[in-house]
């Protein structure tokens, strides 16, 4: 019975795919790998132009290796998430350091750079058919509603029965094909509010749908407090256009981007105040921006701009370069096209 709704799955699957870039017939390890760290927080519509200008200037795992930190960043520019693009490039480095090729399962996956449970599963599955269960978002979703899983499928006692659940509809068919299926139908059919159950592989056996309850399953987590944050942002701007940027150095978040000097305002409502104590020396009459607004995971930041304009301004260090805001060549943010925007003339 399970190898007959595993087909159904599967058939379901290669009926229904979305047509995305990094899925052909002859899964490249290397395609998979990177499509699977976009994936991660960043909606499909985003990623599939940053894929493929990714995979063009950097087409295999030597030349990702080979590159310099910042300009793997700034081809990330857009998808936010930055450490994801520096333990990328970790990852290249330390295969290329192995040998040069991508370990082929789940266990040797995990030795890796940036590679945890989640993504190693994806990658074994996907490339290599290991038969292992991909437990995302969209595919505990579907498990718990057609399981009518009473417990949180992140517990250890979920994952353990949708881990079975789809190791059964994997008998007989392609491991990756059974996992990216149940993905596909989460992000598309079995949808958090309202699914369209019609036409669902898993209809006749959703346990959530015999009893109406779709909107129960998976219990609802307790979601991450929001943190409230007022910024202030020193632009300068010359006379040609340019803008002032340095590398951010601290903090976990925009570390190793390119941005005008930022500061934690907190309650100091005197945006030109701190805006002036960020500019290395006096520079023109300041002009304030209107505020623009900023998410970085569960942060919400305001962000005020104050702007500088120059005549001649001799950068204090070399950290610190004047950019083309239309094409900064380095790596940024979509923080600095907001803040471009807020002040533009």
């Amino acid at each position: 019975m399970a190898r007959m709704k595993g087909r159904a799955l599967v058939d379901w699957f290669r009926n229904n795919a979305r047509a995305l870039p990094w899925r052909n017939d002859n899964r490249d390890p290397y395609h998979v790998v990177v499509s699977e760290f976009m994936l991660q927080q960043t909606q499909v519509d985003r990623v599939v132009p940053r894929f493929e200008a990714f995979v063009a200037r950097f087409p295999n795992i030597a030349s990702l290796a080979a590159a310099e930190e910042d300009e793997v960043v700034e081809e990330w520019s857009g998808l936010g998430y930055y450490r994801r693009a520096r333990m990328l490039h970790r990852l290249a480095e330390a295969v290329v350091d192995g040998g040069g090729d991508l370990p082929n399962t789940a266990a040797g996956l995990e030795e890796l750079p940036g590679i945890g449970p989640y993504t190693a599963a994806a990658v074994a599955s996907l490339a290599w058919g290991e038969a292992v269960p991909v437990l995302d978002g969209n595919t505990m979703r579907v498990g718990a509603r057609v399981l009518a899983l009473a417990h949180d499928p992140r517990s250890a006692e979920g994952r353990r029965r949708l881990e079975a659940w789809i190791l059964a509809l994997m008998e007989n068919q392609s491991p990756g094909e059974v996992n990216e299926a149940l993905m596909e139908l989460g992000a598309t059919v079995c949808a958090p509010v309202e699914p369209e159950c019609t036409g669902c592989p898993c209809s006749s056996d959703c346990a959530a749908k015999r009893l109406g309850r779709q909107q129960d399953f998976p219990p609802p987590r307790r979601r991450r407090a929001t943190v409230s944050l007022r910024w202030v942002a020193a632009c300068i701007v010359r006379a040609d256009g340019r803008w002032l940027v340095h590398r951010v150095e601290e903090g976990p978040i925009l570390r190793g981007l390119w941005l005008p000097p930022l500061a934690d305002a907190g309650e100091d409502r005197d945006s030109v105040e701190v805006a002036g104590r960020l500019v290395p020396h006096a520079v023109g009459l300041p002009v304030v921006g209107p505020a623009v607004r900023h998410h970085i995971t569960h942060r919400k930041i305001d962000v005020f701009p104050v702007r500088f304009d120059v005549d001649r301004f001799d950068p204090p260090s070399d950290a610190w370069i004047w950019v083309d805001p239309r094409d900064p060549g380095v790596p940024t943010s979509s923080l600095f096209e907001k803040l471009v925007a807020a002040v533009s003339r």
